[in-house]
């Protein structure tokens, strides 16, 4: 009876990253079919367990782009989308997925950060909706230049309260300072 090895997996809107752990796999066969049919077999370790996969992907693929890669920890596909599209799941099953299979998240990038990570095209401008975040206030110099980053724009009223508040804050901070007297370096005098 063959076993699971754990499979990581993560997407981009062209390819997925299936990640096989098996350190020191031996005897590795892997089928892709165009339909999203993905095998995988290996044996591992002194007694050459065997283990084995069968997923059905969600989505077609394109077996011709697809790539494996065999390392000393783990087997690594690369599997080309039949269409440039993101998918809700892995594999056709809904429900629970298989105990097995659990999301890279060291690969995972989500759909909108997709085009920042590439470090090539910009996600689309936002123009088009009516945002303006600078005018807003929400970064961008707005808000006084200030941004997120943090600062505050001072602002300058006639409250004739503001000075009492600074006191009764100046005079607070003052009694916190005060060292007490057991830490000032005198000894306790308890007698046991």
């Amino acid at each position: 009876m063959s076993r699971h090895p754990s499979v990581k997996w993560a997407q981009r809107s062209d390819k997925l990253f299936i990640i096989v752990q098996l350190p020191d796999a031996q005897d590795v066969k892997f089928k892709l079919e165009p339909e999203g049919k993905f095998f995988f077999s290996a044996t591992s370790g002194a007694d050459k367990t065997p283990y084995e996969i069968e997923l059905d992907l969600l989505e077609k693929v394109n077996v011709e782009e697809s790539k494996a890669g065999i390392g000393s920890r783990n087997i690594q596909y690369i599997v080309k989308k039949a269409e440039n599209k993101w998918w809700s799941r892995l594999i056709k099953q809904t429900g629970k997925p298989p105990v097995f299979l659990t999301v890279d998240w060291d690969k995972w990038i989500d759909e909108d950060e997709e085009f920042t990570s590439k470090g090539g095209a910009a996600p689309p401008d936002m123009g088009d909706m009516g945002f303006d975040f600078p005018d807003m206030g929400l970064g961008g110099g707005g808000f006084g230049g200030g941004g997120f980053d943090g600062a505050v724009p001072e602002m300058d009223d006639d409250d004739e309260n503001d000075t009492e508040d600074e006191n009764v804050e100046e005079a607070s901070s003052a009694e916190k300072e005060e060292v007490p007297p057991a830490a000032s370096g005198e000894a306790d005098t308890k007698k046991t």
